[in-house]
């Protein structure tokens, strides 16, 4: 008995709750339950000046311009701002005939509420998607009867979001990671810049001293006295030079000997050859090329030949041919041989001098030279490669001190142009640039390298197409419906990059590319799609845009239960 009275006493408190909860329309939502409060009239919501009876209301008839007398049905569903006016819209020239209500509201129960398209209310089709619960089918058309699914749709539903939920965390954990990266990698650029200010104000330093050690050497050179190379100088040179002469015939004449042969053996190897076709050639055979051929050999064979070299011509070119070492026809050290000049006495004289007379002698004697080769009186030494080793490594210092500042300031340039550049907030790109990530979509593979390039790769090999070269970080505005899995743009401002200036098109633009990017747990190309002739779209999930400002998911809301 007791039982009976708790299960009475629960049945009233129920009832009491139903009866306390205000009463919607069928297809109203909370947010529009204040328009139909009034029990004795209802006035249309866009047009408050027409008034109907709340009988009016859900009649499957389209009394109000905005169609919010019909709530529940599919009789407004038509209206649009071009509608033609009708009876009870006569007196109201501006009347709005946008309709005014989202869709039939469905409660879905243990899920998330939501509107259906008023053109789907009672259309035989069961619209689980967004209304779960069935309530959009409730004339049952043709015997339709939609169960509620709303207690197995949401408990799936819930289960993805806290999934979701959990990567999203994880994915906030990882554009931290990112963060963190972007920042060690800002501060090697800002200390490599310190660095390199350090080594290029050396590297300017040790230009300047080598340039004075340069001028200081060029200085020496033009001042230096030439001491002679042998006999008489000029006698000793003119010897050298008609040895070097020699030796080069020399050597001209065994390499032409050898090219001669070599010839001779060609030339005797071909007239065999033709000697064994006139023999062997059948001249029944009509063919006027290969009996013009054999005349041309016999007239060619009946000429007198000039003889090629003999046997005692080449023993003549073998003792001509032998070094002169070997002959003995022209003894070069009898020519060679070193007389002492008159420079070398002078340089002479100096030995007989103290060490410390003997170098202020030096100085003085070169410092006067070199006054005058400046003042144009002397001549200064200008012997073709005779230039001394000391000047030589002078110079080849002070240039390559010269090529590393260059590359020193190329480098710093490099730098400070990339601390200027958008990686984003908070930089957080530059822990991402150079990396790349790929996805297959038919006979293409796509690749997408962060801040650098994308790429259509055919998977039946060949070149590969460039889509786009990058050009900079922008924003666009997205209004997509957001996947249970998460892997999607939903609704709002994204973070987009632009890669510009791909290959040519044929018959068309350059190849451009707009990655539009969204908050998921790793880096992961979603989908492509050729917006137009050689424009593409890349949707892609990244760690990097997740907590930035203006990129969440959007329409991700948690679940609400309306009793």
């Amino acid at each position: 008995m007791r039982r009976v009275d708790c299960v009475l006493w629960l049945t009233t408190a129920a009832l009491a709750v139903i009866a306390a909860e205000p009463s919607r329309p069928r297809g109203i939502g909370p947010e529009h339950a204040k328009f139909y409060e009034s029990p004795d009239i209802f006035n249309c919501i866009s047009n408050p000046s027409v008034t109907l009876s709340p009988s009016q209301i859900n009649d499957d008839y389209c009394d109000c311009p905005d169609g919010s007398d019909e709530p529940g049905t599919s009789a407004c569903s038509y209206l649009s701002d071009l509608s033609p006016s009708y009876a009870s819209d006569l007196s109201s020239d501006n009347a709005s005939r946008s309709i005014a209500l989202p869709g039939f509201y469905c409660k879905n129960k243990g899920h998330q509420p939501g509107y259906v398209p008023f053109l789907s209310v009672n259309d035989g089709v069961c619209d689980y998607e967004l209304c779960c619960d069935g309530s959009d089918e409730w004339a049952q058309v043709g015997g339709l009867k939609c169960e509620n699914k709303c207690n197995e749709i949401g408990k799936a539903w819930r289960k993805q979001d806290e999934q979701r939920r959990k990567s999203m965390g994880v994915a906030g954990q990882k554009r931290k990671d990112l963060v963190a990266e972007a920042g060690r990698l800002r501060k090697q650029v800002e200390d490599r810049i310190q660095t390199l200010n350090t080594e290029i104000q050396g590297s300017v330093l040790k230009v300047k001293s080598l340039e004075t050690a340069l001028a200081d050497a060029e200085r020496q050179e033009r001042g230096k006295v030439v001491r002679s190379t042998g006999k008489g100088s000029k006698i000793g040179t003119l010897v050298q030079m008609a040895k070097d002469r020699i030796e080069e015939l020399r050597e001209s004449l065994v390499e032409i000997r050898g090219q001669r042969d070599e010839a001779s053996a060609r030339l005797a190897e071909l007239e065999h050859l033709l000697t064994t076709f006139k023999a062997e050639y059948n001249p029944n055979f009509n063919d006027e090329g290969v009996k013009r051929a054999v005349r041309d050999w016999e007239e060619y064979a009946a000429r007198e030949k000039s003889s090629i070299g003999d046997a005692a011509h080449d023993r003549d070119l073998d003792e001509i041919s032998k070094p002169d070492s070997e002959t003995g026809v022209i003894k070069w050290s009898d020519w060679e041989e070193k007389e002492e000049s008159d420079v070398d006495v002078l340089y002479k004289i100096e030995e007989y001098l103290p060490t410390a007379v003997r170098g202020w002698v030096d100085q003085k004697l070169r410092d006067f030279r070199l006054l005058l080769i400046e003042n144009g009186i002397l001549a200064a030494s200008s012997e073709p490669g005779s230039e001394s080793k000391y000047l030589t490594d002078a110079r080849d210092a002070l240039r390559a001190a010269q090529e590393g500042e260059s590359k020193l300031r190329n480098e710093l340039t490099g730098h400070q142009d990339d601390l200027k550049k958008d990686y984003g907030a908070e930089d957080v790109f530059r822990a991402l640039k150079g990396r790349c990530i790929s996805k297959d979509s038919g006979e293409y593979s796509y690749e997408l390298c962060w801040l650098d390039k994308t790429t259509q790769k055919s998977k039946k090999g060949g070149s590969h197409t460039g889509m786009g070269n990058f050009v900079r970080i922008d924003s666009i505005t997205v209004d997509d419906d957001l996947p249970p899995d998460g892997k999607g743009l939903g609704s709002g401002v994204r973070v987009a990059l632009r890669y510009e200036n791909g290959q040519h098109c044929w018959n068309g633009p350059n190849r451009s590319t707009l990655v539009v990017l969204a908050c998921a747990e790793q880096d992961e190309v979603w989908k492509i799609t050729e917006e137009e002739k050689c424009v593409y779209r890349m949707e892609v999930g990244t760690p990097a845009v997740c907590d930035v400002p203006g990129n969440g998911k959007g329409k991700a809301g948690g679940p609400k239960d309306e009793l």
